[in-house]
């Protein structure tokens, strides 16, 4: 096998990077904005205190502690997982080029799935007893012919596609913690996963319970992991359809089983047929349709983290600025704040509107961010919270 390109992290990157994700209001974007400013995750991390007072946040952002973080990878190494940073070596490539993909991965298991052709597999948790024996022989099938599985180890659906894949190659992707196993009942499933080569998967926090909110981050992994998403019955308000919008946004080839009008279940799978989803039938509809697109090592590699700051102490001397540069940073930050609304826009716009140039922006929606002021959106696009856009406008 082709060896796999990337920069491994060092141990003391490795801590501040999990220092820096797991600090308040730092999300992907967030973090990668902050070390291609700072140039390493620990100068950023000492320089968020003055980064979210000058976005206007009122009380200290909790920044995650070296002890927490530090207690974090050793229960990490005591169960058998170790975190994965974006632009290593054995980072999923397909979740690698997605928009804005998760700096660090918990990973449990054989990180070589990670590199075969894959399809994500999501449906209903309630399942029709016809509908998982379809997932079984599609998940079976898209195996033999050397994809891997990926699903979420969820009841109904997602359970189907993992048992008839398991022998063939499955990841798991979890909403909660990589230790908690959820729903109970397949603790045996996923244990199994791993005896048989599989992997487990998650972002969250070691020992963290599923949460609603939890739900779509995972599934926006198990949908920027694979090549094609695969839905296999989904109501008309459900978690799969929200997997397949966003893997529709990320550029990947949605498929749909369809169903009976008469099946509250179908209704979802036989919506996203009409909105263009491909209607498939067979696993073969899927292999030829996916197999050209399959590289066979795609090991691109981000730039932005050749960061060898091993042993920081404090951040460096910031450069003495005169009043007038102050003032000119302090209406900059006033006129970006001026143009945005709760509507999205896109920085380009933000920039005109704003007569503030792009690479100044960027530090000023870090700051933003950091103080709780900014929502981000799918795309690049930038909005202002409800509560501060009322703010601002009751002063005015």
């Amino acid at each position: 096998m082709e060896k796999r390109k990337g920069i491994p992290l060092t141990d003391m990157q490795r801590l501040h990077w999990l220092q820096l994700i797991r600090s308040e209001n730092v999300g992907a974007v967030t973090f990668i904005d902050l070390i291609e400013h700072f140039g390493s995750a620990g100068d950023a991390l000492n320089a968020l205190p003055e980064l979210s007072s000058k976005g206007g946040r009122g009380k200290p952002i909790r920044i995650a502690s070296r002890e927490d973080a530090e207690r974090e990878l050793e229960l990490a190494e005591k169960i058998g997982a170790r975190f994965i940073g974006l632009g290593e070596p054995d980072y999923p490539p397909y979740l690698r080029a997605i928009e804005a993909p998760p700096p660090l991965i918990l990973v449990k298991g054989n990180c070589d799935r990670f590199f075969s052709p894959s399809v994500g597999i999501v449906g209903s948790r309630n399942a029709s007893a016809g509908g998982k024996k379809l997932t079984t022989l599609f998940a079976n099938q898209l195996g033999k012919t050397g994809f891997t599985t990926i699903s979420g180890l969820a009841r109904g659906i997602d359970t189907a596609a993992h048992y008839a894949s398991i022998d063939t190659g499955t990841i798991a992707v979890m909403a909660g913690g990589i230790d908690h196993i959820y729903p109970p009942e397949n603790k045996e499933l996923y244990f199994t996963i791993l005896d048989k080569g599989g992997a487990i998967v998650s972002e969250m926090p070691i020992g963290t319970q599923p949460r609603a909110q939890d739900f779509p981050r995972r599934n926006r992994i198990i949908a920027g992991m694979s090549l094609g998403l695969l839905v296999c019955e989904a109501a008309t308000r459900s978690g799969s359809l929200i997997t397949a919008r966003l893997a529709a946004e990320m550029g990947r080839i949605v498929f749909a089983i369809p169903g009976s009008p008469l099946d509250p279940r179908a209704q979802g799978t036989n919506n996203l047929i009409k909105e263009g989803a491909l209607l498939v039938t067979r696993p073969e509809d899927i292999t030829e349709t996916l197999t050209p697109l399959s590289p066979s090592q795609d090991n691109r590699q981000l730039a932005i983290f050749g960061d060898t700051d091993e042993n920081y102490t404090e951040l460096p001397q910031t450069p003495v600025l005169d009043k007038n540069a102050i003032d000119r940073i302090d209406k900059d930050r006033d006129a970006v704040l001026n143009a945005l609304s709760t509507a999205p826009i896109d920085l380009e716009t933000l920039s005109l509107a704003s007569e503030v140039p792009i690479d100044q922006i960027y530090l000023i929606l870090v700051e933003l961010d950091l103080a709780g002021k900014l929502v981000r959106h799918s795309g690049g696009m930038v909005s202002i919270a409800v509560t501060d856009f009322l703010t601002r406008l009751a002063i005015f």
